[in-house]
């Protein structure tokens, strides 16, 4: 995975339900590459609807030694506290990616639209369930219009 193509922008098109998105939505994510090799991460929310009060968590991510570059460590909370971050599958383009952390009990699609496709949300969710994932459980996230 070419870290510097993943970088930018992302919209959060679904996720499993987890306690720190609880009510969030408009979710973004924005990777930014630093000059040492880590990486800046800057997740955003919004409570409750697309128009409530922002949430951003500042945190950081490094590649965990993956030699595709794909699973990364990441934290908010200082390096004591760093979690998974496994990139599972994205698109020739960067344009859409699926996000687990081994245990199957996280998992979130990314896309670089806030509204992707029918299309591509068809094809999104038969590829989470391709690699295992129970697709009956993904919560959609509502996204703002451009």
């Amino acid at each position: 995975m070419d870290l510097q193509r993943y970088s930018g922008l992302w919209y959060e098109f679904a996720r499993y339900e987890n306690r720190f998105e609880e009510g969030c939505e408009g979710v973004t994510a924005e990777y930014t590459p630093q000059p040492d090799g880590v990486i800046a991460v800057k997740n955003s929310c919004r409570e409750a609807t697309v128009d409530g009060p922002l949430k951003v968590s500042n945190g950081k991510a490094k590649p965990a030694g993956d030699p595709k570059g794909a699973k990364l460590k990441v934290s908010f909370f200082g390096p004591a506290l760093m979690t998974n971050y496994w990139v599972l599958d994205h698109g020739d383009d960067y344009d859409w990616s699926i996000v687990g952390e081994g245990s199957g009990r996280y998992l979130w699609i990314l896309t670089r639209e806030p509204r992707p496709s029918a299309e591509r949300r068809v094809e999104l969710i038969a590829r989470a369930k391709s690699l295992g994932y129970d697709t009956d459980m993904l919560r959609y996230t509502e996204q703002p219009a451009r």
